[in-house]
């Protein structure tokens, strides 16, 4: 029975990747924070089904522990700070967990299991302030947050790794993938909220936003920039790439995403029309949320990924986006208390 370890396991990419992996026979080991795994999270139904190892992406020692009693043939390195927006306000923790976090984990590989396979996390939101588009493995990057920057050094360290010590590193340049188990204060799920909250007539939600004032408040849901433009997948679809990225007999980095556009006002539109509301009525553009630096167009070229790992997205994004208004909706239902 082949064995993994998967940082980051109580997060949407982590129980997704965690499932396919249980389906596919393998003995799964999670790395999370103590409180992290004890309150409610994305993996809370796999327990019992996977073993927990306790640490935090800050300590060395602890990376090190989880690495030496796994002993896993492959690691998945999902943990971070992940929000970009949020990495402002927490840059140096960000640095550490994205960043360090990865260095030392990499370490521990090296000299307690150098022959794991392991697949790195990282981000079309390295890519920034873009000048060419499509992005591919070879564009540069130019990120413009500290999310951002964090993982490019990360990637960069993944490739030195990779090279120096002949370790099986491979990086997935991930383009925006969500799901119904996105947090709340992530873009998209706060738009299948409102969506949500317009179809159940809730004029002030009970949720709140980074603000501290309610993600829907007088029947309108603030976002910022509506212009901003994304590659937006299913992660169900993503997680699969990263397995089979570490299939390969030699590392490698790709580039996942769907290969479409989609603006925020698209976002905005497809999700109140899957409850028959017009978005324009419930949305508006608050300039407090709007980030000091905005990432570019980014738009992936996964021809890479198509040819060598024959993978393909199979999620629409009309099918995505109304998978999380549905479940937003059975949410509010079951919670207590009563729309206004």
């Amino acid at each position: 029975m082949r064995k993994a370890l998967i940082t980051g396991i109580t997060g949407q990419d982590g129980s997704f990747l965690a499932e396919l992996l249980l389906e596919k026979g393998y003995q799964v080991f999670g790395f999370a924070r103590r409180e992290s795994w004890y309150r409610p999270n994305n993996a809370s139904h796999l327990a019992g089904r996977i073993e927990v190892l306790f640490g935090n992406m800050a300590e060395g020692i602890d990376i090190a522990s989880a690495v030496q009693d796994a002993k896993p043939d492959e690691i998945y390195n999902l943990a971070a700070q992940s929000r970009p927006g949020e990495s402002w306000a927490r840059a140096p923790e960000t640095l550490l967990v994205n960043g360090m976090g990865a260095i030392r984990l990499f370490e521990a590989i090296r000299h307690h299991c150098p022959a794991s396979r392991v697949y790195q996390a990282s981000s079309s939101e390295m890519f920034g302030e873009v000048f060419i588009s499509p992005q591919n493995e070879q564009t540069p990057f130019n990120p413009v947050n500290p999310y951002a920057a964090a993982k490019v050094y990360a990637h960069q360290m993944a490739k030195i790794y990779r090279d120096s010590y002949d370790l099986h590193i491979s990086s997935g340049l991930l383009f925006n993938h969500e799901s119904e188990r996105r947090p709340l204060h992530f873009l998209t799920q706060k738009v299948a909220y409102g969506a949500a909250c317009a179809a159940l007539e809730i004029s002030d939600s009970p949720d709140l936003n980074e603000m501290g004032r309610p993600i829907v408040q007088q029947g309108k849901l603030a976002l910022g920039n509506l212009e901003i433009a994304r590659d937006w997948g299913y992660a169900g679809d993503f997680v699969r790439a990263m397995w089979l990225m570490l299939q390969l007999d030699h590392p490698d980095d790709f580039v996942i995403g769907t290969g479409q556009l989609h603006t925020l006002k698209d976002l905005c539109e497809t999700a109140y029309h899957c409850v028959d509301e017009n978005w324009q009525e419930s949305v508006v553009s608050d300039p407090a949320l709007i980030r000091p630096l905005e990432t570019g167009q980014t738009l992936a070229d996964p021809s890479k990924a198509r040819t060598q790992l024959d993978w393909h997205s199979s999620v629409s994004f009309e099918d995505m986006v109304k998978k999380m208004v549905t479940a937003q909706i059975l949410r509010l239902k079951n919670m207590p208390f009563k729309s206004n």
